[in-house]
């Protein structure tokens, strides 16, 4: 099992930023690839980052490339998802989610923290 516990999300202004941290326990997490994902209302909920643990690969999609960056701390078992130029359009719940293979896609994943509000406002 993997236990996951998000943080850092809050209100912001348009064009500010935020770090979001998602604290691991259970497992360590050399063989797994984390991901952030976002939902907002009535919205389905999707992948804005991945990175594989082992050598530190990451994908984002083009919906974020250039303004959010995931990284790894290996001590203290945790990842970050650094996310700047928010715009209103980035207010969302965030989840971090941890999964035995890269994958784009909530149903690949296992394990899931219970969420971050992250609040842009214009």
């Amino acid at each position: 099992q993997v236990q996951l516990v998000e943080s850092g999300g809050g209100l912001v202004q348009a064009g500010g930023s935020l770090r979001l941290s998602c604290a691991a326990s259970g497992r360590t997490l050399s063989s797994y690839a984390m991901g952030w994902f976002r939902q907002a209302p009535g919205k389905e909920r999707d992948v804005v980052g991945v990175i594989r643990w082992s050598n530190g690969y990451t994908y984002y999609p083009d919906s974020v490339k250039g303004r959010f960056t995931i990284s790894r701390d290996n001590v203290k078992n945790t990842v970050y998802l650094q996310m700047n130029s928010l715009q209103p359009e980035d207010t969302a719940v965030y989840y971090c989610a941890a999964s035995g293979h890269i994958g784009l896609t909530r149903h690949e994943y296992d394990y899931w923290g219970q969420g971050t509000q992250v609040t842009v406002s214009s």
